[in-house]
């Protein structure tokens, strides 16, 4: 495949260099473009290929909030709560990549999400952007090495934990520092792994359901019916099922935290309109059978008031207490597999945390080519790696080591409730910038046919979306005003969220005096040209066999 020469996010042509003398004008904001010299500080390049987006947006899709997180959220709601709410969510992520998908294949430049804000919305909802993915994407990747240290715990605790720490980091910023093929090699065999092991888990859940496993004990629906398919949460009666329900959709959103990774990466993606609407059109597929059948065998396997997982919620609680997964094979009385699935959810940590590592620095990558950041951060490598972005990142992940003052189990909660909020900040940003989208296209005479990739549901589930996603935030913290669970530090971790998006936006709104961009003013065609010139000089290859159209039919 021939390498683009190409950087999309900058043009040689007259309307897309940036005039200093312009952009100082008091109180305006200057173009994205031109704010960093190409030749001086070089630039992302395409090296992530077919396979790579594909298991990528799988890899987002299957994480650590299925395989972890979705314990504590069985153990707090039970199993009906778990199934809606994250059904729920679902739809709501299926929305989102409907959304960012038609944005993406239309312009998929370099730093698209905060690209995207800046342009369709305006700087400040850009600026906010940024930095608020940056920093939720940062404190993802610590998530990601607290869940690690759980399931680490479970085979051995002796040796000290900021060894595993730094382990893990090292091993995630060498991935990222050298070369974006690294990374997306990387992100293809843990999605593979995850993928085998997700799909064994769900035959495995069937087989134990009519009583295939070791005791022959059929399993069917017992536990929805005692202890019942929804626990009481804070109060009792009807009330504290409803509340359990709602808390459901904190585990929920963060476990499709990162589903839109695929257009951070599109910038670096070969034939990006090719490839990315392929992954786009599969995510309904993923959510369906990674996460509705997923929270449903993990429902069926393990009752809500299991004592190991009921124990997950304890401060001193290990790894296997942490996965439902685990927590069942140890039920059925199956040998030597909870070490096996436990090192495979190892792995999934691993690969988010890669993931957001890679997504975190690309946002910074693009915070600074917009301006709204030093541009020392747009300093990219000969190998296309932004890599003074990479190494920023790698220094905030180094809040990880909170873990060595709390248990694993607590930084994770609090990692996991402040990411969430973060990301529900992401995305309700990104509908809205799909709205003005379409609306921009519809005021500069771009028909829904001239787009390379769109979907009948657009833009109504924009605004389901918008609607859905503001109602999450509101509930997402419900809980912390509640005799019971109120402490400074459970608001501080159930609202700091907000803050990680309100504080840029508000003190970015008021220095520079933005205001929302108009439909018919919206930049949607700076960049596109070289992005049509790239796609007809690097057509996508064509199958020669039967077995080459086999494989690109699933890759």
């Amino acid at each position: 495949m021939a390498e683009s020469k190409i950087s999309p996010a900058y043009s040689e042509s007259k309307d897309n260099v940036s005039d200093p003398e312009r952009d100082s004008s008091p109180g305006e904001i200057a173009p994205y473009t031109g704010r960093v010299d190409e030749k001086e500080y070089g630039h992302v390049r395409r090296g992530l290929k077919s396979r790579h987006v594909q298991f990528i947006a799988i890899g987002g899709i299957i994480g650590t909030g299925l395989f972890v997180g979705s314990g504590a959220a069985l153990v707090r709601a039970g199993p009906l709560s778990i199934l809606l709410a994250y059904s729920i969510v679902g739809t709501v992520i299926y929305s989102l990549i409907l959304a960012i998908g038609e944005m993406t294949t239309w312009l998929p430049i370099p730093g698209g999400l905060t690209v995207y804000a800046h342009r369709y919305l305006d700087p400040s909802w850009g600026f906010a952007m940024g930095w608020n993915y940056t920093m939720g994407a940062a404190l993802t990747v610590c998530a990601e090495v607290s869940a690690a240290i759980l399931l680490i715990e479970y085979w051995n605790d002796s040796i000290h934990i900021a060894v595993w720490i730094v382990l893990i980091l090292v091993v995630i910023f060498l991935l990222n520092i050298f070369v974006v093929e690294g990374y997306g090699e990387a992100e293809f065999v843990f999605a593979s792994i995850k993928i085998i092991t997700i799909i064994s888990l769900l035959f495995l859940a069937v087989v134990l359901f009519f009583g295939g496993g070791p005791s022959h004990d059929r399993i069917g629906f017992r536990y929805w019916k005692n202890p019942g398919s929804m626990r009481e949460y804070l109060v009792l009666g009807a009330t504290g099922r409803f509340l359990g329900f709602l808390k459901s959709f904190v585990n929920a959103c963060f476990a499709f935290g990162g589903s839109e990774v695929i257009c951070v990466a599109a910038s670096e993606t070969t034939n990006p309109r090719q490839n990315i609407p392929k992954a786009v059109r599969r995510t309904f597929w993923r959510v369906v059978i990674f996460y509705v059948f997923g929270v449903l065998a993990i429902g069926v396997l393990v009752p809500w008031n299991d004592v190991g997982l009921n124990t997950a919620l304890d401060v001193g609680a290990k790894g296997a207490a942490a996965s439902p997964w685990v927590a069942a094979i140890v039920n059925a009385g199956i040998d030597g597999l909870p070490g096996v699935i436990n090192a495979v959810i190892l792995t999934s940590a691993w690969s988010c945390g890669n993931s957001f590592m890679f997504a975190a620095s690309r946002n910074l990558y693009a915070l600074a080519i917009t301006g709204h950041a030093p541009t020392i951060f747009a300093r990219c490598s000969k190998r296309g790696i932004p890599y003074v972005a990479v190494c920023a990142v790698f220094a905030l992940t180094m809040l990880s080591f909170l873990l060595l003052s709390e248990k694993s189990s607590v930084v994770f909660t609090w990692f996991m409730n402040i990411t969430t909020l973060s990301s529900l900040f992401n995305w309700l940003t990104l509908f809205l910038a799909t709205i003005q989208f379409r609306k921009g296209c519809i005021a500069q005479g771009v028909k829904q046919e001239d787009l390379p990739f769109t979907s009948k549901l657009l833009p109504y589930a924009a605004y389901y979306g918008v609607f859905m996603v503001t109602i999450f935030i509101l509930v997402s913290g419900f809980d912390v005003f509640f005799p019971a669970k109120w402490s400074v530090g459970e608001f501080f971790a159930a609202y700091s969220g907000i803050l990680m998006f309100a504080v840029p936006f508000v003190g970015h709104k008021i220095w520079c005096r933005t205001s929302l961009n108009k439909p018919a003013d919206l930049d949607i065609w700076t960049g596109k040209e070289e992005v049509d010139i790239y796609e007809r000089e690097n057509p996508p290859p064509v199958a020669k066999n039967t077995w080459e159209k086999i494989w690109f039919a699933i890759a």
